[in-house]
């Protein structure tokens, strides 16, 4: 288990995403926010942590977050949806932060329109996970459990 802070993970998800389910099926699938707090808290007991789930569809409560994680957590994966494409503050809050950082996304962000190709959270992120839909975010807590078994 990780000696980093504690056995804590935040999992931060942004705008839209609490209409998981019911919004563009055909591209998110008709698995809800809810469903992902379960899959995720499921897969980091397993890896022996705690999981801190939450959502918002504020850019400033999400960078409070960010840096909250910073201080509280071992490590965080972030989903910051649409912020990803257009928010500089989210980049700078996770480049100010000492714990490794996930980025997920349910769909490729990359076969889709072209302004989703690109994101100002992965080059401050130890890595990125896309397309798999809910099965990324049980990659994205293994991930994580990972480094910070590894003391990254």
């Amino acid at each position: 288990m990780s000696d980093n802070k504690n056995n804590l993970i935040y999992i931060l998800n942004g705008p839209n995403l609490n209409l998981l389910g019911t919004r563009e099926v055909d591209i998110y699938g008709e698995t809800t926010l809810a469903d992902l707090q379960e899959i995720s808290s499921a897969k980091a007991s397993e890896c022996g942590y705690a999981c801190d789930f939450r959502q918002t569809n504020t850019e400033g409560e999400l960078v409070d977050w960010i840096q909250e994680g910073g201080r509280s957590a071992a490590g965080i994966i972030i989903n910051a949806a649409a912020y990803t494409h257009t928010s500089v503050a989210i980049h700078d809050a996770i480049a100010a932060i000492d714990v490794p950082v996930i980025e997920v996304h349910l769909s490729n962000i990359f076969a889709r329109e072209d302004y989703r190709h690109h994101s100002f959270v992965s080059d401050v992120s130890a890595g990125v996970i896309c397309g798999f839909g809910a099965n990324g975010y049980k990659l994205a807590v293994t991930a994580l459990a990972d480094l910070l078994q590894q003391g990254s």
